[in-house]
């Protein structure tokens, strides 16, 4: 078997499409410790969203899967005997990813709880204090170019419909400007510049640009033509913002006469006036979160994490801080992050860099912790879901791996447990940077690869 895994690994480095690239692979069994294989295991490699483990890993041990994230309602001022607030109601957010992501039927019962609170009027505003964080919504180590796209939105400290919307496009003739017919959800004084052109390619070739608060998105690129409606998703400017205008629109039909318009504080002050608490909704548990983050690849859902436990060193949270305390996290645990650079928690940033070596301890700590169960259900399995549905399927390793994967141009990265028919089960790292191929080619070689190590 070892001459069979010497050679499969030798085959791997000699591809062609790879024998130029950046690669660093460990694999070891996970009982015994013994190393299967291994090239350059302590070779820093981008791991683009393979960063979300040490991430989620993090969060979940510090806070436990059952921990749920709390936005509250909250007012200032007092309330009279006739029910008019003499103040502004607040919606206090702490970071919660998930708040509206496919449903938004909580806001009938925010409602509800402003009702039963006496009020009728309200002399002030709706507020989204977004302070938890920084105003630096866009992580400053991101490429410009993504930001203003879905998969990149800014993290607040109030996350709204998954930061995320649909900007509704009419696909016509060949060298046509596509018509935008509507926005979904509504963002009120959203202007859109827009130079997508209506084109022979047969994929979704726009994006989105835009800074988080901006006003305005712009639209570049190209989509396939005489397609009718054609949706591209962006990003929320100010998903807080939104949230207030949504709140205030469903009091004002339910009755509530509100005096000021919506809006929202950005900047964390901590002299302002205590407020009291009215109602408080909690997010699903973090058991559920972490499977969001690493079955779906969401972004959003990982750099939220990554944000709010930034706020372990102090409010606002900073991306400064968070990148601090997830490095100091794993090495009081005995996980050498020593030449990692960490730049966020999802895997945006191309400036992080860690080693097949460090996921093998990350794996093989998280393996062990008393939350395995809760970790493992978060992970994508192999054939069946998530970025793993198309590895090894229709082969005798579907099922059998339950891992991370990583993908950005040039890159293909994967991090996870085997159970290998043989009983064994191995942790194990591949990842592979600036190779000339395709995404799907390399993944091709990672798999054959993979499957030779039995």
């Amino acid at each position: 078997m070892l001459l069979t895994i010497l050679i499969a690994l030798q085959t791997l480095l000699s591809h062609p499409l790879i024998e130029q690239a950046n690669i660093s692979v460990l694999v070891q069994d996970l009982e015994s410790g013994e190393i299967i294989d291994s090239h350059r295991p302590e070779n820093v490699v981008p791991p683009a969203s393979v960063m979300k483990l040490l991430t989620t890993a993090a969060a979940l041990e510090l806070y436990g899967p059952d921990y749920r994230f709390a936005t509250t309602l909250e007012h200032s001022g007092y309330i009279t005997e006739d029910g008019t607030l003499k103040g502004d109601l607040f919606i206090n957010g702490t970071c919660d990813p998930s708040l509206g992501d496919g449903s938004q039927a909580f806001l009938y019962q925010w409602v509800k709880a402003i009702k039963n609170a006496g009020i009728k009027h309200i002399e002030g505003a709706i507020i989204a204090d977004m302070t938890h964080l920084d105003p630096d919504a866009t992580n400053p180590n991101w490429l410009m170019e993504d930001a203003g796209n879905y998969y990149a939105p800014g993290i607040f400290g109030i996350n709204y419909m998954g930061n995320s919307l649909n900007i509704v496009l009419r696909s016509g003739q060949i060298g046509s400007v596509a018509e935008v017919t509507r926005i979904e959800p509504y963002y009120p004084n959203l202007h859109i510049i827009n130079h997508i052109r209506c084109t022979s390619i047969t994929y979704d070739g726009a994006f989105v640009r835009g800074l988080p608060y901006s006003q305005e998105r712009y639209l570049t690129g190209s989509i396939p033509s005489n397609l009718g409606t054609f949706s591209v998703r962006g990003d929320i400017p100010n998903p807080g913002l939104l949230l207030a205008t949504h709140i205030h629109n469903r009091l004002v039909e339910a009755g509530i006469t509100i005096t000021q318009q919506p809006s929202y504080l950005a900047t964390y002050n901590p002299l302002l006036p205590i407020r009291n608490i009215i109602h408080e909704h909690e997010s699903d548990s973090l058991a559920a979160l972490i499977a969001v983050a690493n079955i779906q690849s969401n972004n959003l859902y990982a750099e939220a994490l990554f944000r709010y436990m930034g706020l372990q060193y102090g409010k606002p949270g900073t991306v400064h801080n968070a990148c601090q305390v997830l490095k100091d996290f794993w090495r009081r645990r005995g996980i050498d992050v020593s030449g990692a650079l960490i730049k966020d928690g999802c895997g945006l940033a191309p400036q992080n860099a860690i080693s097949a070596k460090t996921w093998v301890q990350l794996l093989t700590y998280m393996y062990h912790s008393p939350h395995k169960d809760t970790w493992l259900a978060s992970l994508p399995i192999s054939g069946q879901n998530g970025t793993l549905k198309s590895l090894c399927a229709g082969t005798h390793l579907q099922g059998r791996i339950r891992a991370k994967s990583g993908t950005i141009g040039g890159t293909k990265n994967f991090a996870g447990y085997i159970n290998m028919p043989n009983g064994r089960t191995y942790v194990f790292a591949i990842l592979i940077n600036s190779a000339p191929a395709k995404s799907k080619a390399l993944q091709r070689i990672i798999q054959d690869y993979l499957l030779e190590l039995d």
